[in-house]
């Protein structure tokens, strides 16, 4: 008989996380973005480290993440991922996102660079869009901020 185990939400710091965290939050952008949406950017920017990053893992794998960090005036949402899509993940992330938000960064303002094909899924969990279209690494892309 298998049993699935309950899901986990974790919300860490990067100077929080253990390295095994950090290489399975690395092979799910890995896994997302370079191999199947095939995106080839320097995805190690020098963000990570100033930045939260949540996961919502099962079994231990990841199925949703993103990281958060204060840009000095704003809060700023990237990397979003889900590894199971159609289920729900990304939007308990996002709200995750938003509630760790209001604890960490005096900015009620959160914004996010959204890949045009993800716009809707952006608006549903309450996003706006705040710019025309732009290139990022290729990819159409539209910037949204949700004031919280």
């Amino acid at each position: 008989m298998f049993v699935r185990m309950a899901k986990t939400l974790s919300i860490k710091h990067f100077t929080d996380l253990t390295a095994e965290e950090f290489y399975d939050i690395a092979r799910a952008r890995e896994t997302v973005f370079l191999l199947e949406q095939r995106i080839v950017c320097q995805d190690f920017d020098g963000v990570d480290k100033n930045s939260f990053h949540i996961t919502l893992k099962e079994d231990g794998k990841i199925l949703a993440y993103l990281r958060m960090f204060n840009d000095g005036k704003d809060t700023v949402i990237g990397r979003v991922l889900t590894t199971e899509r159609g289920r729900g993940y990304g939007l308990q992330i996002m709200a995750a996102a938003e509630e760790a938000a209001l604890e960490n960064f005096p900015s009620r303002r959160i914004i996010l660079h959204s890949q045009t094909h993800a716009i809707p899924f952006y608006e549903r969990c309450g996003y706006s869009i705040i710019s025309e279209e732009f290139l990022e690494e290729g990819v159409p892309h539209k910037m949204m901020e949700k004031i919280l």
